[in-house]
């Protein structure tokens, strides 16, 4: 494994900030945290992750939704560092972790198991707690399937969980599934940073709430290129087999579940309703507790972060106390 110390200053790039006087102290703060950033390996791959906290405290794994990337986090992951060691990774083929094949379905779980041995998170005498947003939720579903006597529980994060005949109705209005796309597409390449950052929109597109934290993970979602720039995420990445299928059942695997499980949710969310959570209690799953953010939509880190950040670290002192 390969380390080194940062603070999280260097993400404030002005590219993207200009000079930062429109930041807001919580934000500029909360990236000032110290950080260790490094590489852990995975299979014979190279795994990136951020790091927050006291190695001795309590462990949380954290994980983004597709094309997305660990610094999803970074903003957020600093209100939760006091009391816990929090990591936060790259999935394999997004952010700054190599792609490899065969990491789809139960690889990608498998995946996050590893990660969090690799960084020590099970050497504590508790178990870290996963948080994953989105299609890292879904990875957090899988994980907690395969292994759920090795984590605390995990908080599902605004993961797409609809009746299969309304998923059905809602990828018949033109939005593809998580990860629909072409893995032999080669990834687009653009002549500077303004036209690849017009090029970077959300799914499923919303505005976002706090504009500058788009600016900042569109920068980071972006990498140079010799004299261009081009997308982190590997386009192998959308080579998801049975994609529909696992979406489909989505629900009824969240409510079979084992371990302990939250869910938190944009109020405004397009994946997550309260359809979504009447149709998980139908499934059995009643006495997985279910927190709507207000006026968030499905990017909650974007929309209202300290409300989420505020919901997160209710959820885990609830679990805490518990135990």
């Amino acid at each position: 494994m390969s380390t080194a110390e940062a603070t999280g200053s260097s993400d404030i790039d002005p590219i993207w900030a200009g000079d930062g006087s429109h930041l807001p102290d919580w934000f500029v703060d909360a990236l000032a945290v110290p950080r260790e950033e490094g590489f852990v390996t995975v299979e014979g791959a190279q795994v990136h992750y951020l790091r927050w906290g006291d190695r001795a405290k309590p462990g949380i794994l954290m994980a983004h939704g597709f094309l997305a990337h660990a610094r999803c986090w970074a903003f957020i992951a600093p209100f939760l560092a006091a009391d816990y060691q929090v990591v936060a990774y790259d999935l394999a083929g997004m952010g700054d972790s190599d792609a490899r094949a065969g990491i789809d379905g139960d690889g990608r779980g498998r995946e996050m198991i590893a990660v969090a041995e690799a960084t020590g998170l099970f050497n504590g005498d508790a178990p870290p707690v996963i948080i994953g947003h989105s299609f890292g939720a879904g990875v957090a579903v899988t994980a907690m399937t395969l292994a759920a006597e090795r984590f605390a529980g995990a908080i599902i994060c605004d993961l797409m969980i609809m009746r299969p005949e309304a998923l059905a109705a809602y990828w018949r209005g033109g939005r593809g599934s998580p990860g629909s796309g072409d893995p032999n597409k080669p990834a687009s390449r653009y002549p500077d940073y303004p036209t690849a950052r017009a090029r970077y929109v959300l799914a499923p597109p919303q505005p976002a709430g706090e504009p500058f934290l788009m600016n900042y993970m569109a920068y980071h979602s972006l990498r140079r290129d010799g004299d261009a720039w081009t997308w982190k995420f590997a386009p192998a990445v959308f080579a998801r087999g049975n994609s529909s299928d696992e979406w489909m059942t989505m629900g009824r695997r969240v409510a079979a579940a084992p371990g302990r499980l939250a869910i938190v949710h944009g109020e405004q969310s397009a994946l997550f309703g309260s359809d979504s959570a009447a149709y998980l209690r139908e499934l059995g799953a009643g006495t997985i507790p279910i927190v709507a953010v207000p006026n968030a939509r499905h990017h909650l880190m974007l929309d209202e972060p300290l409300a989420f950040a505020t919901a997160l670290r209710s959820i885990l002192a609830l679990w805490r106390s518990a135990r």
